[in-house]
């Protein structure tokens, strides 16, 4: 009995160290290089943007709405993350019919006679006829970019959400005049979601001439947006693929779905003399390793370095975690980044795995609603080069 029961203990025992080795020598598989020699070459495309001297982000806004539950609450109440997100009632376009019950054509009607200019009275009427109005944040942020000549130009990326909050973030970091005095020369749109696009008025508002890039895919009430927000200046529908801006920047639109039915997002690639590439991002639905991976096959860059990287990188925009997280945690390690500065919807969570992984993450100052220290907040700034 007590032989058999070794024996059985034993080869138990063994079984399970069997399996537990093979388990962990998979594991280090996946994650080495031997993985790689089984993988096609892949063959670079190793396009010339061009170089330029520094970039310096500010973060106007990186909270896109308050409070997680009733954003959640909201969407699911409407019928999900399928649900046209012009439909869902939210600040601006509002009918006063409740939650899931709105319509793009019904909200603007309401509030077009106001736009740009009055944006308080706009908001008035949004206020009485829409849901979760308060919710409504927004992200935006200033490229400040140095050539080479040390001629100095901007851009904005986005434009926020909520008209109340986005004019108030604009007005903090001095935006509204910057505008007014036509020293950013372009808004790019990251992608037609609520949160980035939504808040185009307040640009308007200061600019009403001011070019503005969408990406391929937006939906007719978007460009309809564009024009009944009193916008007089050139769009630019960037197609599929690599859009070069001027030398040492160009941005990469990928021809994505994504939730509320969106379509397609436009991201940032800055090519940083002797340092190497910076990518800006919006939200980065195409997922982190995606936009990592096309630009080593689409670019050539300083030194084959991936420099930085900063905004949303979307793998815990609602701090849920699940566990093939933990596998995009750890394969960021493969490109080697010098500075992170995440925020927005890469989440809190994912923020603080960064930091505990040893990831070169630049903290923030928690500072204008911001939640916490481990990511870049609002009115935080992070300078490339």
């Amino acid at each position: 009995m007590t032989t058999s029961f070794d024996r059985r203990t034993f080869l138990k025992g063994t079984t399970t160290g069997v399996g537990l080795g093979l388990f962990g020598a998979m594991g280090l598989y996946s994650y080495s290089s031997l993985r790689e020699s089984f993988l096609p070459q892949v063959k670079r495309k190793m396009n010339d943007i061009g170089v330029l001297k520094s970039v310096n982000v500010t973060n106007i806004s990186e909270t896109s709405w308050f409070e997680n539950a009733i954003l959640m609450g909201d969407i699911k109440k409407a019928g999900g993350l399928l649900v046209n997100q012009y439909d869902y009632n939210w600040p601006p376009f509002g009918n006063g019919k409740g939650l899931g019950k709105g319509s793009y054509a019904e909200g603007i009607a309401k509030i077009k006679p106001y736009l740009p200019h009055d944006l308080e009275k706009a908001w008035e009427v949004i206020s009485a006829n829409t849901v979760s109005t308060d919710n409504a944040g927004g992200y935006a942020a200033l490229l400040d970019i140095e050539e080479m000549d040390g001629t100095k130009r901007k851009f904005l990326l986005d434009s926020g959400w909520s008209y109340k909050w986005m004019d108030e973030s604009f007005k903090r970091e001095g935006i509204d005049k910057m505008l007014e005095n036509k020293e950013i020369e372009a808004l790019i749109i990251s992608h037609e979601h609520f949160d980035h696009f939504w808040g185009l008025p307040v640009t308007l508002k200061y600019d009403p001439e001011i070019t503005i890039y969408i990406p391929e895919g937006f939906y007719e009430e978007g460009k309809q947006y564009i024009k009944d927000s009193g916008h007089k200046g050139k769009v630019i529908e960037v197609k599929n693929g690599l859009n070069k801006i001027i030398p040492g920047l160009a941005t990469y639109v990928f021809p994505i779905p994504i939730i509320c039915r969106v379509f397609g997002e436009q991201s940032i690639y800055c090519n940083v003399k002797d340092k190497g590439l910076v990518s800006v991002t919006g939200c980065c639905h195409q997922g982190i390793i995606q936009f990592a991976e096309t630009a080593y096959t689409e670019l050539a860059y300083e030194k084959d370095n991936f420099y930085g990287i900063y905004g949303g990188l979307h793998i815990s925009p609602f701090d849920d975690w699940d566990p093939k997280y933990d596998d995009l945690v750890i394969s960021l390690k493969n490109y080697d980044f010098d500075v992170i500065g995440c925020n927005h919807c890469t989440g809190l969570v994912c923020a603080n795995k960064f930091i505990q992984a040893g990831y070169p993450v630049v903290r923030g100052t928690a500072k204008h609603r911001s939640k916490d220290t481990a990511y870049l907040g609002n009115g935080d700034q992070i300078k490339f080069g």
